[in-house]
């Protein structure tokens, strides 16, 4: 469990050392979160890269730093999750931008992040929370929910564009059914009294991704 942000700028240091092209990590999860006092401590290091060429390098490196590859669990189903490293406590989950077509790094993302560790050979940004929230109603990973509660309440995220991203994700992907998944997190959001300004919207494209899939499967 890491408790202090320090910890992963360290554990980036350590990786600096040990890659020989440079490249350009984006973290979207927990320690994002950490880094901005939304989460007291995280288990995990949530980071994606634009490229396939990165992310070899990266495997390559955190293997030689002695960590240990992992199979993703079905908790990691709707994302196709690359890969899984563990050493000792520290676990790092490594996507590659796109994997099998789905949820990707877009240019949106990588606009919005924020720059907060520029060394040798990585460069590290922190994704924007509305993105980390998108991210995490596509997973089902205990904690994702409360963190997303924690986003909700305490950065004000701009639902239009989450919205916004969503639907670039679903036309990118071609992955329709992605607004039931997203939706169905969200509901659980508002279970818990998060207010959502965007719910109606959702509401709308599930109901004609439904009245699509139905009619394409009974006609």
């Amino acid at each position: 469990m890491i408790s202090d942000f320090k910890d992963v700028e360290k554990l980036f240091a350590e990786l600096d050392r040990s890659l020989h092209k440079k490249s350009s990590i984006y973290v979207i999860g927990g320690a994002a979160l950490l880094k901005r006092g939304l989460k007291d401590a995280t288990k995990d290091i949530d980071l994606v890269v634009a490229a396939r060429d990165e992310f070899l390098e990266i495997q390559n490196a955190l293997i030689n730093m002695g960590f240990i590859t992992k199979i993703p669990g079905k908790e990691y189903s709707h994302m196709n999750l690359s890969q899984i490293f563990q050493r000792k406590d520290s676990r790092i989950d490594l996507f590659e931008k796109e994997v099998c077509g789905r949820f990707s790094l877009s240019k949106g993302m990588m606009k919005r992040a924020e720059k907060v560790i520029g060394l040798s050979n990585v460069t590290v940004f922190l994704c924007s929370s509305e993105d980390i929230l998108l991210f995490k109603t596509m997973t089902e990973r205990p904690g994702d929910i409360e963190d997303c509660i924690s986003i909700a309440a305490r950065q004000n995220p701009d639902w239009e564009i989450i919205l916004e991203e969503l639907l670039s994700q679903i036309k990118q992907s071609k992955q329709d059914v992605w607004i039931t998944w997203a939706g169905e997190r969200l509901d659980l959001l508002t279970e818990r009294g998060v207010d959502i300004p965007i719910m109606d919207k959702v509401d709308k494209l599930r109901e004609e991704f439904i009245a699509d899939f139905e009619k394409r499967h009974t006609s």
